[in-house]
């Protein structure tokens, strides 16, 4: 789904990343594990194409991001803390994203509120959330429109315990209907509970694979 070949990205004198080459097979989860400013946000904005390296190529579904499009085609994400227009409601934040591309009705949004533990009837402004709403909320509209990638930046982010369980269990569910999925986390466990295969970044480098995946290569 997702192959990573050669990536730097220097910012303002800065190596960011640094020669990364991985491949991230369709159908699975993979988690990136690092510290704070590892590199993990950025090589998922890369993969997003929010973000263009310096050098190096990326391509997700065959196509090459930057070249053959812009974005990937079928592709939720959750990027550092969703924003959303804070005096709507949750539903309405997500009505508004879903007139965007006309996949889902309000039927359909209010059913994967349901399905991330939101009630679609709250008339609660967004700005009244807690960092917990929020984070379901950020799941909900990367993933109402059933797209094939979920690229998500520490997900976990302000769930408390049964919410962090809550999400674990979803995201197992996601894989079982063949969704690909990207995960960069600080939590250790949380990587080791859900996926198949770990990498783990440091100053910009993809150092290790935690535990063996075929098709999955590091640069050392």
């Amino acid at each position: 789904m997702v192959n990573v070949e050669n990536v730097s990205l220097t910012v303002k004198g800065n190596e960011i990343l640094r020669n990364i080459s991985c491949c991230f097979e369709k159908g699975k989860i993979h988690g990136l594990i690092g510290r704070n400013g590892s590199g993990k946000t950025m090589l998922l904005k890369c993969i997003c194409g929010f973000v263009r390296p310096t050098k190096g190529t990326i391509t997700v579904d065959g196509k090459s991001i930057g070249k053959d499009c812009d974005f990937p085609d079928s592709m939720g994400l959750i990027i550092e803390t969703p924003g959303f227009i804070p005096y709507y409601s949750g539903f309405h934040n997500l009505k508004l994203l879903a007139r965007l591309n006309r996949k889902i009705d309000n039927d359909g949004i209010k059913n994967v509120m349901r399905q991330v533990g939101l009630n679609p009837n709250l008339k609660l402004s967004v700005k009244k959330y807690s960092l917990g709403m929020r984070q379901r909320l950020g799941l909900a509209q990367a993933i109402m429109e059933n797209p094939d990638l979920l690229v998500l930046d520490e997900p976990m982010n302000g769930l408390d315990k049964d919410g962090v369980e809550d999400m674990r269990s979803y995201l197992l569910e996601l894989k079982k209907q063949g969704k690909t999925i990207l995960i960069a986390s600080h939590n250790s466990w949380d990587i080791e509970i859900l996926c198949d295969t770990v990498c783990e970044m440091d100053k910009g480098v993809l150092t290790m694979a935690a535990r063996g995946a075929k098709n999955f290569s590091l640069n050392m």
